[in-house]
């Protein structure tokens, strides 16, 4: 099924179904369509489920960090969603969602955790070198996936575009630099909304011992593993996502 995307105000977003709140939140160099699978099964299982864009290119350059878009969503919840959400958050959307449940835990019923940076990542680095090169940066995409099939043509347009756009390089590299310094360890054991990590276990972003740290130190927190799967669950395992993620959360909402 394909979903409209919807413009209101300054907000972009996909709305689908009835029910519980979901609010899907992408990463730095995702989108709305990452969460097209997610949308479908869970909008078919009695679920309102929600995907904002992440306002990443459109903030002042003196704003362009983490806590700004935390903000941004929490605008979103407050004017758009009238009872509290789960939050779904991938790599850096999983970092806005620890700030929210930890800033608003009056707006967060639960948050699930899929390659979440917070505590470390690897990135592009500091800058986008060989930026003109599509096969550098083709190369760069698959290294996401444990499988590099799923980085599409599209998908690394995207990113070719984003590296090669000026101004969005510049920003993107300030949200990477945003996301390292805002490190949580020591904010984890202070979050205590019911937490559901789901991660891949070939994950090269954002790896494994972040996961088991994340469990470790979150104290309401499960873990679940994927095998053959890499930083981006949700689109790499669609099917054994939804169904943890499901099964999980139908006895908490």
């Amino acid at each position: 099924m394909i979903f409209s995307t919807k413009k209101e105000k300054k907000y972009t977003f996909v709305e689908a179904g009835e029910g519980h709140p979901l609010v899907l939140l992408h990463g730095l160099m995702g989108g709305l369509s990452n969460f097209d699978k997610m949308v479908n099964f869970f909008s078919d299982k009695r679920f309102k489920v929600y995907v904002p864009q992440l306002p990443i290119y459109d903030l002042p350059v003196l704003n362009t960090n983490l806590t700004t878009i935390a903000k941004y969503i929490i605008k979103f919840i407050e004017s758009h969603i009238s009872e509290p959400v789960t939050i779904v958050g991938n790599s850096m959307g999983g970092h806005v969602g620890l700030i929210l449940a930890l800033a608003r835990p009056d707006l967060v019923k639960n948050l699930v955790l899929t390659g979440s940076s917070g505590l470390y990542e690897r990135t592009f680095g500091d800058s986008f070198p060989r930026k003109s090169d599509r096969l550098y940066i083709r190369k760069k995409t698959e290294e996401v996936f444990y499988d590099p099939a799923v980085a599409t043509e599209d998908l690394v347009d995207e990113v070719f575009d984003v590296v090669n756009d000026r101004m969005k390089g510049i920003k993107t590299v300030m949200l990477a630099r945003s996301a390292i310094k805002h490190n949580m360890l020591n904010d984890l054991p202070k979050i205590l909304t019911p937490t559901c990590l789901i991660w891949g276990k070939q994950d090269n972003v954002t790896p494994p011992e972040v996961a088991e740290d994340m469990h470790k130190f979150i104290p309401n927190s499960d873990l679940f593993w994927i095998d053959k799967c890499g930083h981006a669950a949700m689109m790499e395992k669609p099917d054994e996502f939804n169904e943890i993620l499901y099964s999980w959360l139908k006895d908490k909402v």
